[in-house]
């Protein structure tokens, strides 16, 4: 018979037990592995795009422990350098940006080649969206010139496709009476309040940003599409032609005759094989629950996801995925 000093003892012990089992358990926790998705500005699409993806990752969760969370950031160049710095997993980058990082050209030129930008798919396509006062005498491109206009801010994804756009006509920002820098969220205002006569935006439509704007004053959306412009679709490969929808938004009832880009979704290298083919199932198995998720992405096609708009090399995971399931040889 156990004396009761003995089962004091003994009780100590399986409580020490408890905790020690407590103790694993919340070590096996912390194992659990996280990842984070850089988007852009919350008005814009970007964001409840990344929000859509860790929606179905995080619905199964407990199958593969892995936690999505978003991030809202100043958009494409800077997610490729947070995921370049080991800041960020996963990104939304338009597919002219991508392209420059991969090959180190544009804007990451000084900065070399991101050999370990890897692409994942490819997502909405991103008209090049010039809003202009409608008491402004802009009418079409480069009517732009001698006037106070958002060209975004650095680091943002329409800053890169004006900057190229820029060279490409011989333009520089002295040709602007102003050339404002402002984050996408805060260039409708700007338009409302006057103090600019017209911005440049890189966004899938439709485009809650662009709706509060037309909403709030009077707004027109011009033609991007002059001899120039089309010169310079021709030439480059992931620049292609587009059409914004006659009366999407206030103030615009004819169809919008534009250029654009598209928007992608990059991984670095270094992110686990298994993680992103977790993260590409969890969209591509649910994809018409993603598509619902935001009007910009009811236009996706599964195979278009898997093949086009897309200048790195697949991530290993995402491969895998397309592989299985007859999307790439």
């Amino acid at each position: 018979m156990l004396s009761m000093k003995s089962s004091l003892k003994l009780g100590v012990a399986a409580a020490g037990l408890a905790l020690g089992l407590g103790a694993a358990s919340s070590g096996a926790m912390a194992q659990q592995q996280f990842v984070s998705i850089g988007t852009g500005a919350v008005t814009g699409v970007y964001y409840p795009v990344g929000g859509a993806i860790c929606r179905l990752m995080n619905q199964t969760r407990s199958e593969h422990g892995i936690r999505c969370s978003v991030e809202s950031t100043g958009g494409s160049v800077f997610n490729v350098n947070a995921i370049r710095g080991g800041d960020l997993e996963f990104g939304v980058v338009q597919s002219d940006v991508q392209f420059n990082a991969f090959n180190g050209e544009g804007q990451f030129e000084e900065g070399g080649a991101h050999e370990d930008l890897r692409a994942v798919f490819s997502l909405h396509p991103e008209p090049a969206t010039i809003a202009v006062r409608a008491d402004s005498d802009i009418h079409e491109f480069d009517d732009l010139l001698g006037n106070r206009v958002n060209i975004g801010n650095p680091g943002s994804g329409q800053r890169a496709l004006m900057d190229v756009v820029m060279e490409h006509k011989g333009w520089s920002a002295s040709d602007f009476s102003l050339a404002s820098e402002l984050a996408p969220a805060e260039q409708g205002q700007a338009l409302c309040d006057n103090n600019i006569d017209a911005f440049v935006f890189t966004v899938g439509h439709p485009s809650g940003a662009m709706q509060e704007v037309t909403s709030t004053c009077d707004v027109r959306i011009i033609n991007a599409n002059d001899d120039e412009l089309m010169a310079l679709v021709e030439e480059i490969p992931f620049y292609f032609t587009a059409t914004i929808p006659g009366g999407m938004y206030r103030g615009t009832d004819e169809d919008v005759q534009t250029f654009g880009v598209g928007a992608t979704f990059v991984a670095s290298a270094n992110v686990d094989e298994d993680a992103v083919y977790t993260l590409v199932a969890s969209v591509f198995d649910n994809l018409d629950s993603f598509k619902a998720l935001h009007p910009a992405l009811e236009v996706l096609d599964a195979q278009a996801m898997a093949t086009e708009g897309m200048s790195a090399p697949l991530h290993p995971g995402a491969e895998r995925y397309f592989r299985e399931h007859g999307m790439i040889d």
